[in-house]
């Protein structure tokens, strides 16, 4: 079946209604939930194979975090399809107004390759709750997982219903040329601005999850120590293959050198004194990115780490000090292994910077000071963040998640995600029995002066 066909036979299972039933699509994620569990060795083998991901990893990253998102929409999806009741101005007192969600109808949903099961699963879960058709495109940077995906997925669902088409560049083309109720991306913002481009063709909403450089901000008041655990968890995850990590690190100059100090112990305590042959540290996705990566790390500026090893695909978790803006590592998004260090002196210095620099998905701050906390997180525009932590925002289903300007627009995970599927009709039921003549010509002024004081109140 061709993408063409395959998207017509979505539209007619569509209009035919099954979706809409709210028991049909707790029954389809009980079904994605019990399949998942039955293939979860072979979810973590595939992991491993595209990106060397540990069982550990696997699980609290990708496989749990898709089971938690599937079974908060099995239990809210009956609420979330309700109607709700809104207030009704007095002006309009004789009915009743409510809102109703109601799905797109076929979705199309594109995903990357650096947690290419939670980010794939997870929207699909939201657009099953919310009760739409969908045809997804894993990436084809991870194949293994791709095929498992494409598995689960067609051992659950008819095609007409969910689809999974694998491939390349042409597989995009392809699907991009056809028309969509709507749209949801994960990825670059450079495909992002091409499938926001094609979208505006047809007037196709669209949700964007891009990245950017997320800045993690140690003032003076920091526990150093605590603060240097966390950030080596956040930032080395996934070999920094993370669209939330911190990016970079602007420490105060009083505490940097304390700061690389405990980095580095960190790093040690959490990796061991040889990277390269620790089997719970994954690897770069392919030799273009190995490269790209490479080609960000000035030598004279490393102050831990720099090993690499080709054959492996493997970068060592590395420190860079004494980093300037103008350094290539600050041009662009890093997605890897490398961290950055820069300082700064006062708050006002980091708003004003902040203030020229793209949106970040994410914003991270340690320190102790409330006053400062505060103060930075009303000041500086970002997608969502930690205060004395990093990306542990993205494991609580109750935030929506996304970014903001250039790191997306839109957002998802629980209620935010059954948002994201569905459009929210706006409903005003009237009564028959009684009908306001005021409205209709002629006009009584009188009537018309008393009701405009009611609405004054």
């Amino acid at each position: 079946m061709n993408i063409e066909e395959l998207l017509k036979k979505q539209k007619e299972f569509y209009q035919s209604g099954k979706t809409l039933s709210v028991k049909f699509r707790i029954q389809m994620l009980l079904k994605l939930y019990k399949c998942i569990k039955k293939y979860e060795n072979e979810i973590n083998e595939a992991l491993k194979k595209d990106l060397g991901k540990c069982e550990f990893d696997g699980f609290v990253c990708e496989t749990g975090l898709v089971l938690m998102e599937l079974n908060y929409m099995i239990r809210y999806t009956a609420l979330y399809a309700k109607k709700h009741r809104v207030y009704t101005p007095i002006g309009q007192c004789i009915g009743s107004a409510y809102k109703k969600a109601s799905p797109y109808g076929n979705v199309l949903i594109m995903s990357p390759w650096n947690y290419p099961f939670l980010l794939t699963m997870t929207p699909i879960s939201d657009a099953i709750a919310s009760g739409n058709t969908i045809i997804v495109k894993p990436s084809a940077y991870s194949p293994a997982t791709s095929e498992i995906i494409k598995k689960i997925i067609e051992e659950c669902f008819p095609p007409e219903y969910v689809a999974v088409i694998t491939g390349g560049r042409e597989e995009n083309k392809e699907l991009l040329k056809q028309k969509y109720d709507m749209i949801f991306f994960t990825g670059s913002q450079t495909v992002g601005k091409e499938i926001l481009h094609k979208a505006a063709d047809d007037l196709t909403p669209v949700v964007l999850e891009l990245g950017g450089k997320n800045p993690c901000i140690i003032d003076s008041t920091a526990k150093i120590k605590l603060a240097a655990k966390r950030i080596v968890y956040g930032k080395f995850l996934n070999c920094g293959q993370t669209c939330v990590a911190p990016d970079y690190v602007i420490c105060h100059s009083s505490v940097k050198d304390e700061f690389v100090k405990e980095l580095s112990k960190q790093i040690k305590t959490q990796y061991g004194d040889n990277v390269l042959e620790n089997s719970e540290y994954g690897r770069i996705v392919n030799e273009k990115h190995f490269n790209r990566i490479c080609n960000l790390i000035d030598e004279d500026k490393v102050v831990f780490g720099g090993e690499k090893s080709i054959d492996k695909l493997k970068i060592t978790p590395t420190v860079m000090d004494n980093v300037t803006w103008e350094d290539k590592v600050m041009l662009e998004e890093i997605f890897g292994p490398v961290l950055p260090i820069l300082t700064f002196d006062t708050y006002e210095e980091l708003y004003s910077l902040f203030a020229d620099k793209p949106k970040p998905l994410a914003l991270y701050i340690f320190s102790e000071d409330k006053k400062n906390i505060d103060r930075t997180i009303e000041k500086c525009s970002f997608g969502g963040g930690c205060v004395n932590d990093t990306i542990m925002q993205i494991a609580i289903n109750s935030f929506g998640f996304g970014g903001v300007g250039e790191s997306g627009m839109g957002s998802y995970h629980g209620k935010a995600g059954f948002d994201a599927f569905s459009h929210e009709k706006s409903i005003h039921k009237k009564v028959t029995w009684f009908d306001f003549p005021v409205r209709y010509n002629p006009h009584n002024n009188k009537l018309f002066k008393f009701l405009s004081h009611l609405y004054m109140r």
